[in-house]
C-alpha cells in the first residue's frame, strides 16, 4: 500500500508543483484579472470588425482593433519567455504586433489566449527567491528583475484593454466588463 501512495504522490507531484506560491500566486492573480476584462472584450467585437481602426483627429495611423490584440499577445509571448529564460514560442512580428499570418477573428482570439496559457505557465515558475533574479529583456535594454517581467505583463495588458474599450464603444458596443 505504501508503494502505491509512493508511486501516487511522485506522479501528482509535478501537477501540484506547477501552481504558483507565494508572490507567484498574487502575480497570477492579477494575470487572471487581466484575463477575465481583456477575452471577453475581444470575443464581443464582431468579427467584420477586426480591422477597425479610428482614424479621425489623433487616430490616424493606429492599431486595427485585431492588430490591438495580436500586439497584447506578442508582448505577453515576449515577456513571459523572458521570465522563463527559454525561446519565444511565438512569432513578435514587427513592431511586436504578431504575426501577420494571423488576419480573423478565431485566430487572433485563439493567438490571445495561447499568450494568456503560456504567461500563467511564466507565473508558475515564479518563486518568492527567484523573482528579483535578473533574466534578459526581450526589448534590447539588458536585463531586469524577473518580478519587473511580471507586472509588465499585466500593467501593459491593461493599457491596451483601455484602448481596446475606446474601439469597441466606437462601434456602439457597451463592453462586458461595463454592463
Amino acid at each position: 500500500m505504501r508503494k502505491i501512495i509512493a508511486v501516487i504522490a511522485l506522479c501528482c507531484a509535478p501537477a501540484f508543483s506547477a501552481a504558483p506560491t507565494g508572490i507567484g500566486k498574487f502575480l497570477d492573480e492579477d494575470l487572471t484579472n487581466l484575463e477575465r476584462e481583456i477575452v471577453p472584450l475581444v470575443e464581443e467585437m464582431p468579427a467584420g470588425q477586426y480591422q477597425f481602426a479610428p482614424s479621425d483627429g489623433e487616430f490616424i495611423g493606429v492599431r486595427t482593433f485585431g492588430v490591438q490584440v495580436r500586439h497584447v499577445a506578442a508582448v505577453t509571448f515576449l515577456v513571459s519567455s523572458a521570465i522563463l529564460a527559454e525561446k519565444n514560442p511565438s512569432d513578435p512580428g514587427a513592431r511586436e504586433n504578431g504575426p501577420d499570418s494571423l488576419k480573423n477573428k478565431e485566430e487572433i482570439v485563439k493567438y490571445l489566449k495561447d499568450a494568456f496559457a503560456y504567461a500563467h505557465k511564466a507565473m508558475a515558475s515564479l518563486t518568492d527567491s527567484n523573482l528579483a533574479d535578473m533574466v534578459k529583456s526581450p526589448f534590447g535594454s539588458g536585463e531586469m528583475p524577473r518580478i519587473k517581467m511580471a507586472t509588465l505583463i499585466t500593467a501593459h495588458g491593461f493599457d491596451h484593454y483601455g484602448q481596446l474599450v475606446v474601439y469597441l464603444r466606437m462601434k456602439g458596443i457597451v463592453p462586458p466588463a461595463s454592463r
